[in-house]
């Protein structure tokens, strides 16, 4: 976890990696990203639009998110392949990176 400290209040955020990036079944032009905490245990997910076919964002290695944006991975077998692929993203690039 990062913590930047503010005069009396405490600005925290966690760290996630990418570990999943598929498109949505329901909807047309939508891809569903998933990122975890290095250990599996939480995840983060956010959906994107693509408006177009020049529609163009960044997608970067790893987010910093507030712990109430997480969710928790129940299943052992996801979150044993959540806690692979953050620790590979992490071995291989920076959080900024464009993946």
């Amino acid at each position: 976890m990062n913590a930047a400290v503010e005069g009396d209040e405490a600005d925290e955020t966690v760290r996630v990696w990418l570990v999943e990036r598929t498109y949505s079944d329901d909807e047309q032009n939508v891809i569903i990203l998933v990122y975890a905490t290095p250990d599996g245990e939480r995840y983060y997910r956010k959906e994107r639009a693509l408006v177009s076919f020049t529609d163009r964002r960044d997608t970067t290695a790893a987010v910093d998110v507030g712990p109430e944006s997480l969710g928790r991975v129940d299943d052992e077998e996801t979150r044993e392949r959540y806690a692979a692929e953050a620790g590979r993203m992490r071995a291989a690039h920076d959080p900024a990176d464009v993946v």
